[in-house]
């Protein structure tokens, strides 16, 4: 199955503003990952190419990284996930726009747990990452993102925080 996932916002903040966020991921003063509500994003070696490490059970390596502007990070787990996830930063009117891309094929069982589980958690897990953006560039979130119950009981199942 063919996966195209995109979430983004556009932040009133310039690029370089909107760029160090990317530059602070899995870093001791990670600005746009939402560690405190879910598994925190760790890579061995930092944000550097080649680097492993990933969240909860998903795993990936460092791609490509351009400081300021573009990470991608390449799957390596579950089993059955083929494909990348990135950030990226974009010129936009009224500020920049930050995306979060997931492109990817599953293959196996992951054509199940994927839109079963792993979509439904991915979807939450990345609004509060750009709330969280929001946050560092705004002082606050204009919309929070609210979980859905299906979200919450997965969470409770997995024994993640509400």
């Amino acid at each position: 199955m063919a996966v195209l996932n995109i979430h983004q916002r556009v932040l009133p903040a310039s690029p370089e503003e909107v760029g160090r966020l990317i530059d602070s991921l899995s870093g001791e003063h990670d600005r746009l990952w939402p560690w405190g509500d879910w598994p925190v994003m760790r890579l061995n070696s930092g944000l550097t190419v080649g680097s492993t490490g990933g969240h909860g059970p998903i795993r990936y390596t460092v791609a490509a990284y351009a400081p300021g502007q573009w990470v991608r990070f390449t799957f390596t787990g579950p089993r059955g996930f083929h494909g990348f996830h990135e950030y990226s930063v974009h010129p936009a009117e009224g500020g920049t726009l930050l995306r979060h891309t997931l492109a990817m094929h599953t293959h196996g069982l992951a054509r199940l747990s994927w839109p079963l589980a792993f979509r439904r958690l991915h979807d939450a897990l990345l609004e509060d990452s750009m709330d969280r953006a929001e946050q560092a560039m705004t002082g606050g979130v204009r919309s929070p993102a609210q979980r859905t119950g299906y979200v919450r009981a997965l969470r409770r199942v997995l024994g993640s925080r509400p």
